[in-house]
């Protein structure tokens, strides 16, 4: 069902291409920033999408669940070239391995329990994971557009390392639930 808020979640997954191309050039300081910028679009949409199918009444299946893959793609091809380009190096990869795989780790724990007609909710803790983990990589993207503003990358990496701590309690907090739902 191709409703608004389904067509803004769809747009995010088939920007991330673009977002990726800008992102490609660690030294191309007007790349970043356009990438920035379209990040910065890409969190827009993230947030009117929802809003707009529970305004609407028009919440989907489709929308359930495209909406967090959505988001999964567009966070692990940001890290992924954050990672390739160097602005999170060092023990900052750890903080960004952490993130992923909690990504991976609770998508396929939800299939697994879909598969058993289980639903788990997103938690408001999980919300501000997410939040934070955003405002990380659009510092870390920002950092490398604005080089004059190196409190930008240390903004950036306090926020990552903010992001994956968070992650390790709500990807605890899902693999507790999920965990009583299979056999031992």
């Amino acid at each position: 069902m191709l409703t608004l808020p389904n067509i803004l979640t769809l747009s995010r997954i088939f920007t991330v291409p673009l977002l990726a191309a800008f992102l490609w050039w660690p030294e191309w300081r007007l790349g970043y920033a356009i990438a920035f910028a379209i990040y910065c679009l890409m969190g827009v949409t993230d947030y009117f999408d929802g809003y707009l199918a529970r305004a609407q009444g028009t919440v989907s299946k489709l929308g359930v669940f495209l909406d967090p893959i959505a988001d999964k793609i567009m966070v692990a091809a940001v890290i992924l070239l954050l990672v390739a380009t160097r602005t999170i190096a060092g023990w900052h990869l750890i903080a960004a391995l952490v993130i992923l795989l909690r990504e991976i780790t609770v998508s396929g724990l939800r299939e697994f329990l879909g598969g058993i007609q289980v639903s788990v909710p997103v938690s408001r803790l999980a919300k501000w994971k997410t939040t934070l983990q955003l405002v990380a990589l659009g510092a870390l993207i920002l950092a490398r557009a604005l080089p004059g503003w190196p409190w930008m990358l240390d903004v950036g990496l306090a926020a990552l390392w903010g992001a994956a701590a968070l992650t390790l309690v709500t990807g605890w907090d899902y693999l507790r639930v999920g965990l009583k739902h299979m056999d031992t």
